[in-house]
C-alpha cells in the first residue's frame, strides 16, 4: 500500500501567517520556513510579535476563516484520496487549521498544538521533534511506500525519507539547495510526479 503524505500550507492552503501579515500590516509575520529553517526560532520571533502587538487566537482565526484551498486544491486532493491514503503532516496547528480543513473534506491531519491562556497565545507544543521525518520513518516500520510533497525547507526531511518526494512550488533557493526532488509548479503537474513515482503507474 502507498501512503501520500502532504504539507498543508503553500501546497493546499495558502500560508497562514502571511495572511496575518497581510490583514494587521505587520511584515515581520511574513516570514516562513522558506525563510528561516529553524522552525524554533521563527515560532518564538511570532510568538514575541503577537505579545507585542496583543494579537490574540480569536484575531488570527478570524483571518483564517476567511480563507480558502489554493485553486484546484480540493479537486487535486479527492484525486489522491482515491488512489492513495491520504495524510496531511504540517506544522501549523490545530486551532488554526480547522476551519481549512472542512473546506478540504476533513483529510486526517498530523499537526501540533498551541499553548493559551485565555485567548493569548503563549507557547506550542510540536507533536515531536523532527515529526514530518518521524510520521513517514513510522510509516515505513509498518510497510507502507511513502509518496510526500511540500514546499519548503522544513519539508525536505519528510521528502528525504519518503520512498519518493516532490517539491510544490517552492521557492528558488530550495530548488537550488535541493535539486534531487523533482518539482511541480500546478497540480496537473502534481498528478503527473505522483502517476510517475507511484509503483503502481497509475
Amino acid at each position: 500500500m502507498e501512503l501520500a503524505c502532504l504539507d498543508l500550507e503553500g501546497v493546499l492552503v495558502p500560508e497562514i501567517w502571511i495572511n496575518v501579515a497581510e490583514r494587521t500590516g505587520i511584515e515581520a509575520l511574513r516570514l516562513t520556513t522558506r525563510d528561516i529553517p529553524d522552525y524554533d526560532q521563527l515560532m518564538r520571533g511570532r510568538l514575541a510579535l503577537l505579545d507585542q502587538h496583543g494579537l490574540k487566537l480569536s484575531d488570527i482565526q478570524r483571518v483564517i476563516a476567511g480563507m480558502g484551498p489554493l485553486e484546484g486544491a480540493r479537486e487535486f486532493l479527492d484525486w489522491l484520496r482515491e488512489r492513495f491514503q491520504v495524510l496531511i503532516l504540517s506544522d501549523t496547528y490545530y486551532e488554526f487549521a480547522i476551519p481549512l480543513m472542512r473546506q478540504l473534506g476533513w483529510p486526517t491531519l498530523f499537526c501540533h498544538r498551541l499553548e493559551m491562556v485565555d485567548d493569548r497565545i503563549v507557547g506550542y507544543v510540536l507533536r515531536q521533534a523532527d515529526s514530518k521525518r518521524q510520521a513517514v520513518r513510522a510509516f515505513h516500520s509498518l510497510n507502507f511506500r511513502v509518496i510526500a510533497a511540500g514546499d519548503s525547507y522544513n519539508d525536505t526531511a519528510m521528502l528525504a525519507e519518503a520512498d519518493a518526494g516532490i517539491l510544490f512550488r517552492p521557492p528558488q533557493n530550495v530548488i537550488d539547495e535541493f535539486p534531487q526532488f523533482p518539482v511541480a509548479r500546478t497540480f496537473e503537474d502534481m498528478r503527473q510526479a505522483f502517476r510517475q513515482a507511484s509503483i503502481r503507474a497509475l
